[in-house]
């Protein structure tokens, strides 16, 4: 061998691959599940986002565009639409993917075993025209169906029949559980729930690689002085989300780096609509209180939302009044304006429903699922006693969350609501709609809440194609919501996200985190 060229091959031995990097990150919250259909969750969706794919996906504005689906097109007049498939894709094991695992996933996906059913509520059929070919067929015209089907994710229909995966299990869990065979960008090589998840680049993916890492790795940290020690420190290279108090100081330090956003989630209080008395009172237990208007929107005056704001979240959220934020399509700007702060307001409503004196009752929280959602919950029960509403707060950990409110364990909540779809159609069919299990409707309505007009509007609304007759009918349900109450929104939440210095990553409003927009610099 000549020295020149050893050399070279010297040099390209101690030369780094592309710069090549690792990557960890700590979140609050650890996924529930590798399950793309068990758990129809932010951090379990947005996680897996990076190792399964849909047909369509959102890039980095929002926009949706071409995934495993590189076209669509409407079918007929309304009748569904038909996606042309991207040949040539494999999933993490080498298997080809083809509509047969289309089909496979809408038949788990809309499973009632499945947390996405309500997803699939227009759908009426879907057909495999060929391999690359499919129709699904909806039972009235949907516009929007492309965009509410972006969390979607497409699963190897050999791979879970192999593994007894044919349905999701999120109460007890299958082999879908703690194993991944996806065709995104990222595979999961390592899988400790609570503890760590590992993942490496896949190598056969079909797009674009962006990013230059080669190992990520994913720990939750539940107390957040420890994640932003751990920031500091460079023990992690970004963390989700830095806590409001601590944002003037990492700003202050030449190696973070603070991106700070405006989040789709509107944060909100939940009512026991049907419930036919409180669970957690010493002494109204054979009444349900909150079944009363008056009650409910008492709280809505019981509570100062812009002090909230002020000092819990130092000015980094925005006061909203509906189920979707200003920026959601579909919004309604002339119904804006929150239940003004009012104790005394609050106390003759609830003189007028029947109790000049309050009552006890419970209030159900998390306290790592959303940005300072236990200090929220602390701040409104100060609000609430103030009136007379004397909260038990019971705050927990959001795996054990979930399983309270589906069992109607509470009397009144705290939830947190991102639209998918990022249109005001989305709640209203997940929170608003009457639930019903055979229309896959009201999936997230723990509550109850039942409103015959909205039940009405919401197919119309669904299928409408103008756009001014559409926006009428959504302002109709969003005026009723208000009128009744059915929640009482509080706050958009803000976005804190804190990386080192020489990371750079791309926030969505969705607060989806994208690996494979990562560049380690």
């Amino acid at each position: 061998m000549s020295r020149a060229l050893t050399i070279a091959a010297l040099i390209a031995a101690l030369a780094p691959a592309v710069q090549a990097e690792e990557f960890t990150w700590a979140e609050t919250t650890d996924p529930q599940t590798m399950d793309p259909h068990a758990v129809n969750s932010a951090a379990v969706l947005g996680f897996l986002n990076n190792v399964y794919e849909g047909l369509v996906r959102r890039d980095k504005d929002m926009t949706i565009e071409p995934a495993l689906a590189t076209a669509w097109e409407p079918i007929g007049d309304g009748e569904g639409w038909r996606f042309t498939l991207r040949e040539g894709v494999t999933f993490h094991d080498g298997s080809a993917f083809t509509a047969e695992d289309v089909l496979f996933s809408y038949q788990r996906a809309s499973n009632e075993a499945s947390d996405t059913r309500s997803w699939f509520a227009p759908v009426s059929e879907v057909v495999v025209v060929d391999d690359y070919t499919v129709d699904i067929m909806t039972s009235a015209p949907n516009p929007i169906f492309p965009g509410s089907i972006a969390n979607w994710m497409i699963m190897d229909s050999g791979w879970a029949e192999a593994n007894n995966a044919t349905l999701p299990d999120k109460e007890s869990g299958n082999y879908a559980t703690l194993n991944t065979n996806g065709t995104g960008a990222f595979r999961v090589t390592a899988r400790e729930p609570g503890l760590r998840t590992v993942l490496e680049p896949f190598d056969g993916w079909w797009g674009e690689v962006e990013h230059n890492i080669t190992r990520a790795e994913l720990t939750p940290i539940q107390n957040p002085a420890t994640a932003v020690a751990a920031l500091l420190s460079g023990d992690v290279d970004f963390i989700n989300p830095v806590p409001i108090q601590d944002v003037a100081r990492l700003q202050q330090d030449d190696d973070v780096e603070v991106i700070q956003g405006i989040e789709a989630r509107v944060i909100m209080l939940g009512f026991p609509h049907e419930a036919d008395a409180l669970k957690f009172s010493s002494e109204t237990t054979d009444t349900n209180p909150f079944a009363d208007v008056r009650v409910r929107q008492a709280v809505a005056h019981a509570i100062n939302v812009p002090a909230i704001l002020q000092t819990i979240m130092r000015g980094n959220a925005e006061e909203v009044a509906q189920l979707v934020s200003p920026a959601m399509q579909g919004y309604s700007p002339a119904l804006a304006a929150r239940p003004a702060y009012d104790p005394d307001q609050a106390r003759a409503l609830l003189a007028e429903a029947g109790y000049p004196d309050g009552f006890s009752f419970g209030l159900k929280c998390p306290n790592d699922r959303y940005l300072n959602d236990e200090s929220v919950c602390q701040a409104v029960t100060g609000m609430l006693a103030q009136v007379g509403l004397r909260a038990t707060l019971d705050a927990m950990p959001v795996q054990n969350y979930w399983p309270e409110l589906r069992a109607d364990n509470y009397d009144m909540y705290l939830l947190g609501w991102s639209p998918g779809t990022f249109d005001a159609e989305h709640p209203i069919r997940f929170l608003a709609a009457t639930p019903n299990e055979e229309k896959r409707l009201g999936s997230w309505n723990f509550g109850g809440y039942s409103n015959a007009r909205v039940d009405e509007l919401l197919p119309q609304i669904q299928s409408e194609l103008d756009d001014a007759t559409r926006q009428a009918m959504l302002d109709e349900v969003a005026m009723t919501l208000q009128d009744e109450m059915a929640y009482v929104p509080m706050y958009v939440q803000p976005l804190v996200w804190g990386t080192r210095s020489n990371i750079s990553m791309t926030q969505r409003p969705d607060n989806f985190f994208i690996l494979r927009w990562v560049t380690v610099n």
